[in-house]
């Protein structure tokens, strides 16, 4: 290693640390949210103040992959690990195999119902348990769209990109579907979507779909989900990376979402990235999170405030997509962290680290401490 790359390695090294410190205050934020009398999380402290407060699906897996990422998995108390299991498992519907918040609108939003189904199905895998029911697919209660691989294309030709990040995370949540079905029509519909979303591609900026710079980060961000359910390498990966730098260098993050889908896009596309240039990249994140910090110690997912209905927080004010879902509300939507954008920020972290090729440093949190304080 020469001189200058041995200083550059010590300034990435600086300023992760400087990353490092946003945390401080995580731990405790993350264990008031949770509910001892349900065993599930709530999105953020307004929550409690609902009409009807009660702690939600994705909150209570956010929580489980949070401790996972801050070494608290192994030594939760099982008292604590069977109440997370029986609230998940609690929310599935026998009838159908899906996972239902207490909100009827929920059950509206197809974004949200599958990722219900996602979230649901990989906290309860690290928790130990398993669903009670059958998965829907398996009730024969997938989608229609999931009748023929060419239902599925028509479908996928159907969705409106106006809106990149709105109508790629439709896209990509079809996938969930898709990893219910046996190995060869599983391969039937992911090639129909593969060669779909090639097609669909920008060829100069390698994005997807209509909006602003960062907006159609975020949508290609969705699809690289759909791309990595099936190990698949996302086309004009330099393309990609290059729009990344753009958006870095040019645009206003107003979302931690923003913040984290340009991080985990050069995660998966792995290009190759000069030292300087990495430190740019994780000086400019450290800079964007240090904005979202809230006193709480959480972290926002929106500038201005923590929105108090994330599932429809992707269209902003001034943008437009038709046929929205009713708002979940999930919160108040103060100035304060919420679980979306905190599980969001632990990731950037870890992700920051892979990019720089260091081993991640644990951050300070003494588990007895943290299962001692849950829910106080």
């Amino acid at each position: 290693m020469d001189n200058n790359t041995s200083a550059q390695q010590q300034l990435i090294a600086a300023e992760l640390h400087k990353m490092d410190q946003l945390f401080s205050g995580l731990p405790a934020w993350l264990a008031r949210q949770f509910d001892r009398k349900s065993g599930g999380f709530y999105y953020a402290a307004s929550s409690r103040e609902l009409a009807a407060p009660v702690p939600d699906i994705e909150s209570t897996a956010q929580a489980v992959n949070m401790m996972e990422r801050l070494g608290l998995l192994g030594d939760m108390p099982d008292s604590v690990r069977q109440q997370m299991i029986h609230f998940l498992c609690s929310k599935q519907d026998a009838a159908t195999g899906c996972f239902w918040d207490e909100q009827p609108a929920m059950r509206e939003d197809e974004v949200m119902v599958s990722r219900a189904i996602g979230y649901s199905i990989n906290a309860l895998r690290k928790l130990g348990g398993e669903a009670r029911y059958p998965l829907p697919y398996v009730q024969g209660r997938a989608p229609l769209y999931m009748k023929s691989a060419e239902a599925y294309g028509q479908w996928l030709r159907s969705v409106d990109l106006s809106n990149s990040w709105r109508g790629c995370d439709r896209l990509s949540c079809s996938a969930v579907y898709l990893k219910q079905l046996d190995h060869r029509d599983e391969q039937a519909y992911r090639d129909v979507a593969l060669q779909y979303f090639e097609e669909l591609q920008d060829k100069e900026t390698g994005l997807w779909g209509d909006g602003s710079l960062y907006v159609k980060i975020s949508g290609t961000f969705k699809l690289h989900l759909f791309y990595q359910h099936f190990e698949a390498g996302m086309p004009r990966a330099g393309n990609i990376y290059a729009s990344i730098l753009r958006a870095l260098q040019e645009e206003r993050a107003e979302d931690m979402c923003y913040i984290r889908n340009p991080i985990h896009l050069l995660s998966y596309i792995k290009p190759a990235i000069a030292r300087e240039e990495l430190r740019f990249i994780i000086k400019r994140t450290t800079d964007n999170m240090r904005l979202l910090l809230r006193a709480d110690g959480g972290f926002s997912r929106e500038l201005a405030h923590s929105p108090a209905a994330p599932n429809i927080a992707q269209v902003k004010r001034g943008e437009c997509y038709p046929v929205m879902p009713k708002p979940v509300y999930l919160s108040l939507g103060k100035i304060e962290g919420d679980m979306n954008a905190a599980t969001q920020a632990l990731l950037i972290r870890s992700l920051c680290y892979r990019l720089a090729g260091f081993e991640e440093a644990k951050l300070p949190v003494q588990a007895s401490d943290f299962f001692e304080r849950l829910g106080q």
